[in-house]
């Protein structure tokens, strides 16, 4: 076998479409091809190495691998999954251990990938028609009729067979992350997670190393100052505490350019992605792939930019709807303290105090099934609606400074079951858990006792909604350190002394407990004179 490459007049157009426009760049950073020898004859590795030496295809060149039985060439299968061409000898420690080879890498390894070419010194022991109708390979060759020639141009048509198969299979799981990916950030409901959520799908497509920065700037303010970074991660990870770019000039000019001509930019390694939304905001997306990245990942990145942009949208509308519904919440409790003018502050603390016992019993692992993300999310702010039933208690009732009698306090207690009643009308017109389906639980049970004794329907134990039973005790412990026309503010050891005493009687244990481990550390998200 001759040791020249192929006449560059003769086979040159097998390498028309893999002319790279830097192959010298190329040729350093990406991997070359692997080719695997599996034959029993030295010589045959030898003189299949020589001719193929200087062979190049895309810029990169190829890499030998030898084996001289089927089951060795099984093992260096199984160690390297990146195969793209095996030279494959039929007969070596059995007739057909080369078909049987060639089998188990389709079936047992489930390698649909790389090409394998039979080539027999003995085509009698595997005729050719038989071997192409019940074996996957991909070409048959005597090894007669291999020149150099022939060899060559094996090789290249199947390096590019495995290129378009490889660029195909990319496609097709970058396509399954990216539907993945953009199902995932749908579910996420915070700008942060949303950045650090797109951080983390860039490094997964690519299956690269989570080196990247996000940021975002308003597009409606091109002259303002250094875009602000919501998300950074490995390599660039200290710069999210410092939130822009600042100490990084050359980043920097990079981020100001894809957001000054709304273009993505490829300058390996600076790679960057540019992402429209809504509201006048864009993005801009910096990683580090270890290689210039090829058409295929190009490609999935520019559909992954068009999901990432909808995803956002899907955010921003979810926070424009959140905003909404808080803006009802706060005129309604408004409305509800404008007669009551001693509660304004009362329920602002509520709202944090049950925000941080809410937080609080998460940690402990209280009540998992029930406390899900969108019951934290929206307990706090439901929270100050638990008296919105007062609208209707009159006012020489209401604002009594002195111990309600008799008839004036079975008046008082119809705001519990009158709120519950304006909010539950309300909250049907919205779906799923929202502020006012809180609201209303919260102001119809905040006054029921752990053990049946409270109203204004004697619920007990876990018949009353969670979300009462914590506002409830959120509502005495705020109540009983505070100022009122009735009363002075107790200090916090008679405060916690009562309601210890109560636990299990008129309260939860649990959301008790939680209460006893913020005021025990210090934790408390409000203070009192």
């Amino acid at each position: 076998m001759s040791e020249r490459p192929p006449p560059a007049d003769e086979d040159d157009w097998l390498l028309d479409d893999s002319q790279d426009e830097n192959p010298e760049i190329l040729a350093e950073t990406q991997k070359p091809w692997k080719l695997l020898i599996v034959d029993d004859e030295k010589d045959v590795h030898t003189a299949t190495c020589l001719a193929l030496r200087d062979v190049r295809y895309k810029g990169q060149s190829i890499t030998f691998l030898s084996a001289f039985s089927g089951e060795e060439g099984l093992e260096v299968v199984k160690a390297h999954d990146d195969i793209a061409l095996i030279m494959l000898d039929v007969v070596m420690e059995s007739d057909d251990a080369g078909l049987q080879l060639a089998r188990r890498i389709r079936e047992e390894l489930a390698n649909s990938l790389t090409r394998i070419v039979l080539r027999t010194g003995q085509p009698g022991h595997a005729p050719e028609q038989d071997v192409i109708l019940h074996y996957d390979i991909n070409d048959y060759k005597t090894k007669t009729e291999l020149t150099t020639q022939k060899l060559f141009t094996t090789t290249i048509a199947s390096l590019r067979a495995y290129e378009n198969l490889v660029s195909l299979e990319k496609n097709r799981q970058g396509l399954a992350k990216i539907l993945e990916s953009a199902s995932d950030l749908y579910e996420i409901h915070s700008l942060r997670e949303f950045a650090s959520g797109v951080l983390r799908q860039v490094s997964a497509l690519l299956d690269i190393a989570p080196d990247g920065i996000l940021c975002i700037r308003n597009g409606s303010e091109p002259g303002s100052s250094l875009p602000e970074i919501l998300a950074a991660s490995g390599a660039y990870e200290h710069l999210a505490e410092v939130g822009n770019l600042a100490g990084e000039p050359k980043l920097a000019a990079l981020f100001e350019q894809v957001f000054r001509e709304k273009i993505r930019t490829f300058q390996h390694p600076y790679d960057m992605l540019y992402i429209p939304a809504r509201n006048n905001h864009e993005f801009a997306v910096h990683f580090m792939p270890q290689q210039p990245l090829d058409a295929v990942e190009c490609d999935l990145l520019d559909v992954f930019c068009q999901r990432i942009s909808a995803a956002y949208d899907n955010l921003y509308l979810y926070q424009q709807l959140r905003s909404a519904q808080a803006a009802t919440v706060v005129a309604l409790a408004d409305l509800a303290e404008f007669r009551d003018t001693d509660t304004g502050e009362h329920v602002l603390r509520v709202q944090k105090l049950t925000d941080a016992i809410v937080q609080e019993m998460r940690i402990r692992n209280h009540y998992p099934d029930l406390i899900s993300r969108e019951f934290m999310d929206r307990i706090g702010m439901a929270s100050i609606l638990h008296d919105i039933g007062k609208v209707a208690t009159p006012d020489h009732i209401l604002l009594k400074p002195g111990k309600l009698d008799p008839d004036e306090r079975t008046i008082m207690e119809l705001h519990a079951s009158i709120g519950e009643q304006i909010l539950a009308k309300s909250a049907k017109l919205v779906e799923g858990i929202s502020y006012l389906s809180l609201g209303s639980e919260i102001a119809g049970g905040h006054h029921e006792h752990f053990d049946g004794t409270g109203y204004p329907l004697q619920l007990k134990g876990q018949s009353i909604p969670l979300s009462a039973r914590i506002v409830q005790v959120v509502d005495v412990f705020d109540a009983l350190l505070s100022k009122r026309p009735y009363k002075m503010p107790w200090s916090l050891e008679d405060t916690m002394h009562y309601i210890k005493g109560r636990a299990g009687s008129q309260f939860d244990p649990l959301v008790v407990d939680a209460l006893v481990h913020l005021v025990d550390e210090n934790r408390l998200p409000v203070k009192f004179s």
